[in-house]
């Protein structure tokens, strides 16, 4: 996984959407991250560690490319704006339902 910073995680997401455009999707997670790169072990007691302030993890794959990103709580207000603005634009080749189940419910209660 590579991480990246948030400027350098739009663009490449902007290409994992290009890419997967006609066929494949993108799966994107998004967590409350501390800064722990270790497990917290499950006997004992945490040597109190505080993380210093509030950051999110943002992670997008394929299904073969893995990105994440980590954005502090200070930044978080302009990269939401930006990555809103991303998922709008690319958001336009979702497809339609089909609502062909919906009629025939409604043809036979009648």
């Amino acid at each position: 996984m590579v991480l990246l910073e948030s400027e350098q995680f739009l663009t490449e997401l902007t290409r994992l959407f290009q890419k997967c455009r006609t066929s494949g999707s993108v799966f994107i997670t998004l967590k409350k991250y501390d800064g722990r790169t270790r497990s917290i072990p499950k006997k004992g007691s945490v040597e109190g560690f505080e993380p210093s302030d509030n950051k999110c993890l943002l992670r997008a794959t394929d299904g073969k490319k893995k990105i994440s990103t980590v954005v502090s709580s200070k930044e978080v207000n302009k990269f939401q704006m930006a990555y809103s603005n991303l998922l709008r634009a690319n958001m336009d080749g979702l497809k339609k339902r089909d609502k062909k189940n919906k009629n025939k419910k409604a043809k036979t209660a009648q």
